[in-house]
């Protein structure tokens, strides 16, 4: 599950997928059902678009990217045997101005 954090002046609260869902539907004056399709229709969308190896740069919001991470040698804690860490991608955001600036 995707969970989005909401931090408000009166202290920090968590807004999951639901709480998302329901405040579109709200927001845009749409039945539940809609919103939950339109917002899992975006997070599709982005999903697909980084697994293909493209960036989802929404201007003002942020962008997205696949980072690679690069294989590497690592040791097992408990008997101190060399593994080998294999290469991955790595999903990665980077807010907007916009974003940023709302939040300060």
């Amino acid at each position: 599950m995707i969970t989005f954090f909401l931090l408000s002046a009166e202290g920090g609260s968590i807004v999951n997928k639901n709480d998302l869902v329901a405040d579109v539907a709200r927001t845009a004056n749409l039945s539940k059902t809609d919103a939950t399709k339109a917002v899992e229709s975006v997070f599709d969308s982005i999903t697909k678009s980084l697994s293909k190896g493209n960036e989802v740069r929404l201007v003002g919001f942020g962008t997205f990217t696949v980072a690679k991470r690069a294989a590497s040698e690592g040791r097992n804690p408990r008997t101190g045997e060399k593994i080998q860490i294999p290469a991955t991608k790595q999903p990665k955001f980077k807010a907007g101005k916009a974003l940023k600036d709302a939040v300060n």
